[in-house]
């Protein structure tokens, strides 16, 4: 019996333990599990961004800034201090209170914003610290029962924005970017432009993150005991334009689109030696970011685009023939009374001649039919080497994308006596040039006679400041100097006594070539508008630069290049001694 009693009273003590032992596991994952702390130990990305776009003269065409997004778990604000909260979220966010109050409808984290400002993320994260001051946030149990941690807001970085200052300011040069989706943020990426042609220098290298102990609004404790690894932002990009001549020269090529009748004006400047642009300038401009339907047609940089030059084409033909000592400039020539023959076209001149021309007279005073002549002196095999020598039919290596290449024609069908090719590409049509191709010819002639590479952008600048210069080309033998010498000085006949008189600056020396070209209509066939250009220098006793000007689409009245890109030269060439790149030279030396 005693041992009956004493198994039972063991048995009983035996519940006892495991009912307490049960206690003891329920009170530990109800009440403490539950309440531990998430840990304390955070790790956080520092977003790398895309480099910036500067002017020569250090302001920024485009910029990178990181966007936020604003969360908050509506569950975690006091029910008390609600007002409070969305009055001074309001505030400081910018947000509608109508968005704040849809907010919390929800039942979990939502997400005000992805597009709060840097400013305005720095304001938040302090907005931050006084709700956590003022206990505007409060512990909660989830449905489950499980005690959620007060958490104040959350401003994190959605994405990568890109800034662009000056609007349209060298656009399209400086091109645009789209945004991308990488890793969660949004990330802009080069399209077109220079955004574009360097994008591989401007995109961010690589994230860095930060890691330690966080305070209550979820934020890394900056001390002694944080670990950083650096982010590296992609390099910037410094032009060789300086932003108040670029003004300038868009102020003009802007009143000559109002003054004539065209579709697009472009004007450039070259420094002949370095292969520097100073200035690229069109009329027909966009501001990247808010481009509409209608600026579609502007995206793509015509400057890199191929047309029939017309005259502008003749200097090159007529260098070509000095270079073979084929020709006598002072040798006169039969002009046929302006009118000649080639298989079943009849080529005409449009300008009076002198009575005895000469062979320089058919450059000065462009007569198609003088260069239609002259042609003939070359073999198709030195016609095609000669224009390719000049770098036509061949990208320059300017460093904007898709550059178009142009045309010239085969060598059999310059070499066909009875065909019109040749006839045809020396005064300018059935050969396809870009603008920039025949800016770095015609820096040939005050370059002694070697073509350099043009280029837009001067230097890099890395994260730690170091300075990287891009590795060009070696400039190219295309004529002698010799020639480059001629050319000039024949060149320099054409602004004085010839069709570029409306080029002339009285101060500095200046000599070009006239051109225009009709326009092949979308139907077939030549129609009536015109491409007037004027190519050529402008020097002082020192320095020589090389402009470049181009009407497309010009109709009505004024659609010659003299009436049309010369004087737009003459203006860029007096802005370049209003800014001292030029000096003005004294008489008794000009």
């Amino acid at each position: 019996m005693q041992l009956e009693k004493s198994r039972r009273i063991l048995v009983f003590f035996l519940l006892l333990l495991v009912g307490f032992i049960v206690f003891l596991a329920v009170a530990y994952f109800k009440a403490v599990l539950p309440r531990k702390m998430p840990t304390l130990i955070i790790t956080k990305a520092d977003i790398a961004v895309r480099g910036t776009i500067y002017t020569q003269d250090n302001y920024s065409l485009a910029r990178s800034k990181k966007l936020y997004k604003l969360s908050f778990n509506p569950r975690s604000i006091d029910p008390d201090k609600k007002e409070l909260f969305i009055k001074l979220l309001e505030i400081y966010s910018h947000i509608p209170r109508s968005k704040i109050l849809e907010a919390f409808a929800q039942t979990n984290y939502t997400t005000l914003s992805y597009a709060i400002s840097p400013n305005t993320a720095a304001n938040l994260k302090a907005l931050n610290a006084k709700l956590l001051a003022y206990d505007v946030f409060q512990e909660y149990e989830d449905d489950s029962g499980k005690l959620v941690q007060k958490i104040g807001l959350s401003i994190e970085v959605s994405g990568v924005d890109r800034e662009y200052p000056y609007a349209d300011l060298l656009e399209p040069i400086v091109g645009y970017t789209r945004k991308e989706q990488e890793s969660g943020l949004t990330i802009p990426k080069g399209v077109d432009g220079i955004e574009k042609s360097q994008d591989p220098i401007l995109k961010a290298v690589s994230h860095g993150k930060v890691s330690g102990r966080r305070d209550i609004g979820f934020n890394v404790i900056q001390s002694k005991g944080a670990l950083q690894q650096k982010r590296y932002d992609g390099f910037d990009v410094v032009l060789g334009i300086p932003l108040k001549f670029q003004q300038k020269v868009e102020a003009i090529v802007d009143d000559a689109i109002r003054e004539f009748d065209s579709d697009e004006v472009i004007a450039g400047v070259l420094h002949p030696k370095t292969g520097q642009i100073l200035a690229l300038a069109t009329s027909n401009r966009f501001n990247p970011k808010s481009i509409r339907k209608q600026d579609y047609t502007s995206l793509k940089i015509r400057a890199i685009e191929s047309f029939e030059p017309g005259s502008t084409i003749k200097p090159l033909v007529y260098a070509l023939l000095l270079e073979k000592k084929l020709i006598n400039p002072l040798s006169a020539i039969d002009l046929n009374d302006g009118y000649y023959r080639v298989g079943r076209y009849i080529i005409k001149d449009d300008s009076i001649m002198p009575k005895n021309p000469t062979i320089e007279d058919v450059l000065v005073r462009s007569s198609n039919v003088g260069m239609v002549k002259l042609s003939m002196l070359l073999s198709g095999r030195e016609f095609y080497d000669g224009l390719k020598a000049f770098g036509l039919a061949q990208i320059t290596g300017i460093d904007l994308p898709y550059e178009k290449d142009g045309v010239i024609p085969s060598v059999r069908e310059l070499s066909q006596e009875s065909s019109a090719a040749k006839a045809s590409v020396s005064y300018g049509y059935r050969v396809r040039v870009t603008f920039m191709q025949l800016l770095r010819s015609y820096g040939a002639f005050v370059n002694g006679g070697y073509l350099v590479t043009p280029h837009i952008t001067q230097h890099f600048i890395a994260q730690d400041s170091s300075i990287y210069v891009p590795n060009l080309p070696s400039p190219k033998h295309a004529i002698s100097s010799t020639t480059a010498q001629k050319m000039q000085e024949v060149l320099i006949k054409v602004v004085e006594s010839g069709t570029g008189k409306a080029a002339k600056v009285e101060q500095i020396i200046v000599g070009g070539k006239t051109g225009t070209a009709r326009v092949v209509a979308s139907s077939g066939g030549y129609g009536e508008t015109y491409n007037g250009s004027f190519f050529g220098f402008a020097k002082d006793d020192e320095n020589a630069y090389v402009i470049g000007v181009v009407t497309f689409g010009s109709s009505g009245q004024h659609y010659y290049g003299s009436q049309t890109s010369a004087p737009v030269f003459q203006k860029i060439a007096k802005e370049l001694i209003a800014q001292g790149y030029l000096k003005p030279i004294k008489k008794d030396k000009q």
